[in-house]
C-alpha cells in the first residue's frame, strides 16, 4: 500500500543540507526586515558606480536604528531599496518574513500599506484632506475603516502628539511641527512592523525637531516599533538605540547608542577614511 522510503532515507543517510542551503528567516534572526549581498549600480560600463556594494544587514525589531553617511555614501538608497520604493541591482531584501526582491508591484503596494510606516523630510501630506483625512489615508487606500482598536489606537496617538485640536486643519494651515506631527501618526496608525524615516527632522525647528525625535524614540521603547532613520544629523542620530555608518556604499561601522559628541568624531573619522581610500568604478581595483 505504501511505497518503501528510499534506503539512504530509511538508514538516516538522506542529503545533509548546508549552511548556505538553510533559509533561514528575518523573524528567527530577531529583525523587522534585513537585506543580503544588496548591490545597487548606476550607470554602465567603465563608468558604472556602485551606490550600495555587497551589503548585508537587518534593522532590529523594537530597535530605534539611525542609518548615517556622507552624501553619496548609500545611505538613502539602503532605506529606499530596504523599503520596497527601489529594487536592487544584485542581492535580497525582507521585509519580516516576506522576501520583496522581484515582488510584484501590486502585492509590494499592498505590503508596503499594510505593513511599513513612512515619514518624509518634505511631510508628504496630500494638500486637499484635513489633518483627519491624512491620518486615515491608510485604511482609504486599503479599502477599509479602522477597526475599534485601530481607532483607540489613532486616538491615543492625536493625544499623544498634541494635535487634537488641529484634525479638521489643512496642511497649509499647520506648521512644520504640526504636519510632522500628523505624518507620524499616519506612519503609525496601522502598527506597522517596520517606519523608515528619512531625514524627519530635516524642515524643522530645533525645538520641533527634539519632539519629533523623541516621539519616535518613545514608539519604538514603549510600542516596539521599528524604526530606521536616514539622517547626517549626530543630535538626531543620538536618540537611536544603534547607529550604522556607511561609506562608499558599505557598512563601515556599526555602534550601539552614542552621544552627540561621539557620533560626529564617528563622522568625521568615516569621512577622513572615504577620502583616504576614494569609491572607484565598478570593476576597478582599488
Amino acid at each position: 500500500m505504501y511505497e518503501d522510503a528510499p534506503t539512504e532515507r530509511r538508514e538516516g543517510r538522506g542529503p545533509i543540507l548546508s549552511v548556505e542551503d538553510m533559509e533561514i528567516t528575518t523573524t528567527d534572526l530577531g529583525l523587522a526586515a534585513r537585506v543580503q549581498h544588496l548591490t545597487k549600480t548606476y550607470g554602465s560600463g567603465e563608468g558604472a558606480v556602485a551606490a550600495l556594494d555587497d551589503v548585508s544587514v537587518g534593522i532590529r525589531r523594537g530597535q530605534f536604528t539611525a542609518i548615517m553617511g556622507a552624501s553619496g555614501s548609500g545611505k538613502s538608497t539602503l532605506m529606499h531599496i530596504m523599503a520596497g520604493l527601489d529594487t536592487a541591482t544584485r542581492g535580497r531584501a525582507w521585509i519580516g518574513d516576506t522576501e520583496i526582491t522581484g515582488l510584484g508591484d501590486l502585492d509590494l503596494t499592498i505590503l508596503r500599506r499594510r505593513r511599513v510606516g513612512f515619514i518624509f523630510q518634505a511631510f508628504n501630506l496630500v494638500p486637499t484632506l484635513d489633518a483627519l483625512g491624512n491620518i486615515l489615508l491608510p485604511f482609504e487606500l486599503d479599502g477599509r475603516r479602522p477597526s475599534a482598536i485601530e481607532r483607540a489606537r489613532i486616538d491615543g496617538l492625536v493625544q499623544t502628539l498634541g494635535i487634537g485640536p488641529r484634525l479638521r486643519h489643512r496642511p497649509h494651515q499647520l506648521s512644520g511641527g504640526q504636519q510632522q506631527r500628523v505624518a507620524i501618526a499616519r506612519a503609525l496608525a496601522t502598527a506597522p512592523d517596520l517606519v523608515f524615516a528619512d531625514e524627519p527632522t530635516g524642515n524643522l525647528d530645533s525645538a520641533s525637531g527634539r519632539e519629533v525625535l523623541q516621539l519616535l524614540s518613545d514608539a519604538s521603547r514603549e510600542h516596539g516599533q521599528s524604526i530606521a532613520m536616514v539622517t547626517h544629523d549626530a543630535v538626531a542620530a543620538s536618540h537611536a538605540d544603534r547607529v550604522l555608518f556607511l561609506g562608499d556604499g558599505r557598512i563601515v561601522a556599526d555602534h550601539p547608542r552614542r552621544s552627540a559628541d561621539e557620533i560626529a568624531a564617528l563622522m568625521l573619522s568615516t569621512a577622513a577614511d572615504a577620502t583616504a581610500h576614494p569609491a572607484q568604478p565598478v570593476g576597478v581595483a582599488a
